[in-house]
């Protein structure tokens, strides 16, 4: 298994980049979050790394923590969640927002990211809600969880895409906690 890469970014992608490491190019996936925190440098990086062996396909996940690479291992546990869902539950929010809303059983939280339904979310609180506290250490109250969700529904009934909304909630402060002062912010970021 290849668990840890480091190496230089040759190559950019929303969804992906490719790691030289020794003059050999890696394309690993990555989720949005870890997108917005790489640039294309000399510099050397490291990427924690998953491989998932498929019959016809051998494709590597990166994270730049521990804590996202056993998150998402955590996640791909789950009977029906494979590893581009669980990199797809990662794009919607940090893994802090998620393990908070995992151990407070807030499914609403889960069920509005994409292919995420009803079901599947309670399964993933059922199934990770005792393991989920060793992974994530949450600073993140309930009332911040749903104040996140409040401003995400508001900013997509003022026309803004699920994706858009939440990228602009990644980006607010977090000293911000009232929903209509995140949903102000979240505008001026947007209309930029």
């Amino acid at each position: 298994m290849i668990s840890k890469l480091t190496g230089t970014i040759s190559h950019t992608e929303t969804k992906y980049i490719i790691l030289e490491v020794n003059g050999v190019g890696y394309k690993i996936s990555i989720n949005s979050e870890t997108a917005s925190k790489i640039i294309k440098n000399d510099k050397n990086i490291t990427f924690w790394t998953y491989l998932a062996v498929r019959e016809n396909a051998l494709d590597l996940y990166g994270f730049l923590t521990i804590e996202e690479l056993n998150f998402f291992e955590l996640l791909i546990t789950i009977s029906g969640i494979g590893p581009k869902t669980a990199q797809g539950i990662m794009n919607a929010a940090s893994i802090q927002t998620l393990g908070m809303a995992i151990q407070t059983g807030d499914s609403t939280h889960l069920t509005k990211i994409n292919g995420i339904g009803k079901k599947v979310a309670e399964k993933i609180i059922m199934e990770l809600k005792d393991k989920i506290e060793t992974i994530v250490e949450s600073t993140e109250s309930k009332e911040s969880i749903r104040n996140n969700s409040d401003t995400v529904e508001a900013l997509i009934s003022l026309g803004y895409s699920q994706i858009e909304a939440r990228n602009a909630l990644k980006e607010i402060p977090k000293n911000l906690q009232k929903t209509s002062d995140k949903i102000k912010e979240a505008l001026k970021i947007l209309n930029r």
